[in-house]
């Protein structure tokens, strides 16, 4: 059995990247279904406006749920809420697929949430744990590319399903109940306070302080890029309807477009740290995303619209695993969950806030004028970095 369970394994690594997808498919999914449910539900009062919170209550959920679960880990270990949190994903993500009450539908989506705060939290605390160094730079490159790809693939197979049913997409969430069997076998609970893995790197695991000014700044970037980011996925098929009558597939390859290059630069991003600092990498991200945006803005042609969501996308890829290797290797141990947890709240407290925020500019200016202010606000945060990085020097 331990064997088995050896952090460096091939089935242990692709246990961990296969779950770290399960957080992206909870909100995307369903996405190409709302139409049909909000038709499905048309006799209930508000049917509009709750069928679209069916989407963004998970973010909510997962920000709110994220903090208590890195306490619990931290406290209690990591394996056995990884296991209780897949198999609650199963049963509250596959409910839209036999209840007939809204209502319902939304607490199935609320305890999805609170399942996926717990698989993002501890997830990337295992990858922590598990590997130190250069290591952990190109493992989270990895779990970024991999959430990319996995978001390129639910989006599209969610589409292909929903065409026929309204109710298949909710069954994809079944995926992870055939992951509880893997984590048990393959997962260890690490031994947490020593040196955790067989890496042989001259990298002290474990600092003893926590410079509490850089979590808040990672958080900020956090609540700030999911914001911006989100802008594409909630606000893109209608801007590209309102520009050259796109329907549903345009909008899908131009979406998966920028999922595409994000998962590319992750999978780049272990060759990219060996040579730049954190705050380098931060510079060159918003500045992709700036520009890209900009492209976006323009909306003169479609392909300029797919080369600015490309550009865009190349800058979000590096940011995740960024965040999470800068905040892990200032982490102590003992604080490891706690600390990563909140990346999990602002990012995904960004998602929720995106369209809260975008809705209303949107129309007050239009869509074009908001993608062009979004990408004037990245490129202050890249101006921002480069000023930091000079005082550094």
């Amino acid at each position: 059995m331990h064997q088995s369970s050896n952090p460096h394994s091939i089935s242990a690594k692709s246990t961990l990247l296969i779950i770290s997808t399960l957080t992206v498919m909870s909100g995307a999914t369903i996405a190409p279904s709302l139409p049909a449910m909000r038709e499905y539900f048309a006799n209930i009062p508000n049917a509009d406006y709750l069928v679209r919170l069916a989407l963004t209550l998970p973010a909510l959920f997962i920000a709110l749920g994220a903090p208590l679960v890195g306490i619990i880990i931290d406290r209690f270990g990591r394996k056995p809420l990884l296991l209780l949190a897949l198999i609650l994903y199963g049963l509250a993500g596959s409910s839209g697929l036999v209840l007939n009450s809204l209502n319902l539908i939304l607490v199935g989506r609320a305890l999805l949430g609170i399942s996926v705060a717990g698989i993002m939290t501890t997830a990337t605390t295992l990858i922590a744990d598990y590997y130190i160094g250069t290591a952990r730079a190109h493992f989270l490159g990895l779990q970024a590319a991999f959430m990319g790809l996995g978001g390129v693939f639910f989006l599209s197979f969610g589409g292909f399903i929903a065409d026929r049913n309204w109710r298949y997409p909710f069954g994809i969430y079944l995926i992870s109940l055939l992951l509880v069997p893997c984590a048990l076998i393959f997962l260890t609970e690490p031994k947490r306070n020593q040196p955790v893995t067989v890496e042989k790197e001259m990298v002290s695991d474990t600092p003893q302080y926590l410079p509490l000014n850089l979590v808040f700044i990672t958080y900020g970037v956090g609540i700030i890029t999911q914001v911006v980011f989100y802008l594409i996925p909630v606000q893109l098929p209608f801007y590209l309807k309102q520009l050259f009558g796109a329907g549903a597939s345009e909008s899908g390859i131009a979406i998966a477009l920028a999922t595409l290059l994000s998962a590319i630069a992750s999978l780049l991003y272990r060759q990219i740290k060996a040579k730049l600092s954190f705050t380098a990498i931060y510079g060159i991200a918003f500045l992709n995303m700036g520009i890209g945006y900009y492209f976006i803005s323009l909306g003169t042609a479609y392909p300029v619209v797919l080369l600015g969501l490309a550009v865009a996308g190349s800058g979000l890829g590096l940011l995740m695993p960024n965040m999470n290797f800068c905040l892990t290797s200032v982490t102590p141990d003992a604080m490891r969950g706690k600390i990563l947890s909140g990346v999990t709240t602002s990012l995904f407290l960004g998602q929720f806030l995106s369209p809260v925020l975008s809705q209303p500019l949107s129309g007050r200016i239009g869509l074009a004028n908001t993608y062009a202010s979004a990408g004037g606000l990245m490129l202050v945060l890249a101006a921002v970095a480069l000023i930091t990085l000079w005082k550094w020097r």
